[in-house]
């Protein structure tokens, strides 16, 4: 892992409005963070703290009241919407609890859906798609449709999916919630796996200290304030 950050935020804040209210709802109050090339950082927190409001932030999927967020020398807030999703697809991968596959596509499809997103060829996203599901142990399952397949199966599917544009940097939201404690170590067996074969930052929401304990670093939010940073 080198010492370059490939993301930075900094006076990261988001608030709501609520209803008719005059007072906005803070959720996220003030982070500075930065995310180093290849680490494995978790982000706990009970619900409501802010977790997945952080997250959606630190990918360009929601924009902050204030402050900024950094990734790969450019800023989320100065790019138009077109400029972000392509940044986004070439750079960011997602994972969440459950895995959002599309039902009518095979694995192998589903997974080369970025790539050709992404502007390449159907022959060369295939061909990356079926080399990464071969990685993480589906090479014969690639004409599967998600109804064909395990729970541990899909999300390895879709953590193939996040992989397969080898972006900088993959965002999980409890990407092992939904998964009994067995298939969650697989799952994330593979994760770290991955992390050190690729040199992708991984970024992980989670309320389990086991998965926690076993990445680079962890922070803490507490009320949308990261812990070191409270009094």
């Amino acid at each position: 892992m080198t010492s370059n950050p490939i993301l930075t935020a900094r006076g990261l804040k988001r608030n709501y409005q609520q209803g008719d209210s005059n007072t906005p709802l803070s959720v996220i109050r003030h982070i500075d963070l930065d995310i180093m090339q290849g680490e494995k950082l978790a982000i706990v927190g009970v619900s409501g703290s802010g977790k997945t409001t952080l997250l959606n932030l630190l990918g360009g999927l929601d924009d902050p009241s204030g402050g900024s967020v950094v990734l790969k020398h450019r800023v989320w807030a100065d790019l138009s919407a077109s400029e972000r999703a392509a940044w986004r697809n070439r750079h960011v991968g997602f994972v969440y609890q459950f895995h959002h596959l599309l039902g009518e596509f095979s694995a192998l499809e589903n997974v080369a859906l970025p790539c050709l997103i992404g502007g390449e060829s159907v022959e060369k996203s295939k061909h990356y798609a079926a080399e990464l599901l071969t990685k993480v142990g589906l090479g014969e399952r690639l004409a599967h449709r998600p109804s064909e397949l395990s729970g541990g199966e899909r999300q390895r599917v879709a953590i193939a999916r996040a992989l397969v544009r080898k972006p900088s940097l993959v965002l999980m939201d409890e990407p092992t919630g939904n998964l009994d404690s067995k298939t969650a170590d697989s799952v994330l067996d593979l994760l770290i796996s991955l992390n050190r074969d690729l040199n992708i930052s991984l970024v992980v929401v989670t309320h389990d200290p086991l998965i926690a304990q076993r990445l680079d670093r962890t922070i803490t939010l507490v009320d949308g304030v990261l812990e070191s940073a409270l009094d």
